[in-house]
Formats: structure tokens, C-alpha cells, sequence
């Protein structure tokens, strides 16, 4: 199987520089302004785009990304709606692949089967569910990959080289690298330690793999586009819908562009990692 994801990253590789993974949460601040914000961000430089699937109890996520969520829930976000956006989508980019990235529960509730058959029609090329560990493979990670469904599972600091190979296994699409030990966006990586740990984990596996948590601006992205394949940023981009919204909490005619500028300055910053490794 060959997916979008597998494709982009090949073709990134061919350009000889790191791609930019955003995460947004799907329905924040409402469906509408979480659509426009989706279709702009590949011209904003996006290279893949995460999707947070909105859940109540966001165990690994720091207080941006769960207030996105609650935002979303607040105004009526739930995985029809999430699956709905991604085929709208669609109408339009059939190119820039799409992760959905949350918790076990709301694909539960859903029901797995219809969900990975639901996700793969509407558009969906990847899975990132935080809270399922290797030893549960068989809950989603197996019928995923045999629904055609990039299953990507995520490193930390503390995955040592006994428990990596386990946690690579049925990995595919890509790695995700937390960069930090804690909650999303709660501190800076140390560009020359995560170095370090790509090539760690490029030993065992020959999966690209993408660095998150922590990466705010242009600076720290062209920091971690020198050690890795990819740069995912989040929190700072929840945050700037945050920023945007009007006092009661509503999208604001600066909601979008308030998120794409910021993608545009972080996009230069991993393009500007690129020039910088050729000169």
C-alpha cells in the first residue's frame, strides 16, 4: 500500500527538506471556520495536516489543545462532523494527506469497523490515538493497516531500545517523536538532543519521522528541520485561534489568517533548514 502520506513524504525527501505537519482541532472554533482554516493551511505551507478528533477527557494534552477541544464540543463537533469535514475537503485537495489524531473513546462509540470504513471514504490517511499502547494492537492498529489506514504511533524520550522495536511494529506513515516528557506544548526541545534521538530511532526503523511538542515559531522549527523529517506544530496554532476569537468566544474575520500567518512563518523556518544544509 502506498498513501498519501507515503507519497508526501517521498516526494519531500526528492526536495531534500523536513515537511511541516500542523495539527488543528476539527470544529474549533465552530465547523465552518475549522473548514476554511483546513483548506488554507496547504497553501500556507502545511505539508500533512492533522485533525484533532474533540474528546472530553484529553489525557496527553496541555491546556491549548484542551480548550480547542471543549471549544469544538461547545459548538456541536463529533466524529460525523469531523469524518464530514475531511470529505468536504476533499472536494477540493485530493493531495495533502490528512491524520486524524485523538483518543480511543470517540472511535469506540463509533463503532471500529464502521469508523475505519467511514474515514477511508471520506478521505482519511492516517491514525494517530494516543492512549492505545502496542500490546493493544488488535482494538485498531491491525483492522486499520488492513483498511488501507496509515497507523502512526508515537516515541518519547523515555521509549528505550528494548521497547522500541515493539512500539515500531505495526507502525506505518511515519514516527511521531515527542520531543518533550510532559503535556503538549509545555516546553522548548532541545534541537541537538532530538537530533540525537532521530537517529536513535532511524536505526530501527526506516520510517520518516516527525518531531512535535514544543515547536512555537520559525526558529525553533528550522531548529528541529535540520535532525528530522518532519516538524509537527499544534499548541501555537490552537493558540492563535484562541487569540483571534471575540469576547464571547466566536470566530472572528481574523480567525483564519491569524493561524496561516503563523504557518507561513514556521513553513519558512522549515524551508530555511533545507537552504541552509545545501549551502
Amino acid at each position: 500500500m502506498s498513501t498519501r502520506i507515503d507519497k508526501r513524504f517521498a516526494a519531500l525527501k526528492d526536495e531534500g527538506r523536513a515537511g511541516l505537519v500542523t495539527f488543528t482541532m476539527a470544529g474549533d472554533p465552530d465547523y465552518a471556520t475549522s473548514l476554511a482554516l483546513t483548506k488554507a493551511l496547504p497553501k500556507a505551507g502545511a505539508d500533512v495536516l492533522e485533525l484533532g478528533m474533540p474528546f472530553t477527557d484529553p489525557m496527553a494534552d496541555g491546556p491549548a489543545i484542551q480548550a480547542a477541544g471543549l471549544r469544538a464540543l461547545a459548538a456541536g463537533q463529533n466524529m460525523i462532523k469531523t469524518l464530514a469535514l475531511v470529505k468536504a475537503f476533499r472536494e477540493e485537495d485530493n493531495h495533502t494527506p490528512i491524520v486524524l489524531m485523538g483518543y480511543f473513546n470517540p472511535i469506540y462509540i463509533y463503532g471500529v469497523d464502521k469508523f475505519l470504513a467511514d474515514a477511508k471514504a471520506a478521505g482519511v490517511d492516517g491514525l494517530i490515538v494516543v492512549d492505545l499502547p502496542p500490546e493493544e494492537d488488535d482494538e485498531l492498529c491491525i483492522p486499520a493497516l488492513k483498511a488501507d489506514l496509515n497507523f502512526i504511533r508515537l516515541a518519547t524520550p523515555t521509549t528505550d531500545d528494548k521497547r522500541l522495536p515493539m512500539v515500531l511494529q505495526n507502525t506505518s506513515g511515519f514516527v511521531y517523536y515527542v520531543s518533550i516528557t510532559g503535556i503538549t506544548g509545555s516546553a522548548v526541545p532541545d534541537a541537538g538532543k532530538v537530533g540525537q534521538a532521530v537517529a536513535r530511532i532511524k536505526r530501527h526503523t526506516k520510517l520518516p519521522v516527525c518531531v512535535g511538542f514544543g515547536v512555537r515559531n520559525a526558529e525553533s522549527a528550522a531548529g528541529i528541520a535540520r535532525h528530522a523529517d518532519g516538524v509537527a506544530v499544534g499548541s501555537a496554532l490552537v493558540s492563535a485561534v484562541k487569540d483571534s476569537l471575540d469576547g464571547s468566544g466566536k470566530a472572528t474575520a481574523r480567525t483564519v489568517t491569524a493561524v496561516t500567518d503563523l504557518v507561513t512563518q514556521i513553513a519558512k523556518g522549515v524551508r530555511s533548514a533545507a537552504l541552509k544544509a545545501a549551502e
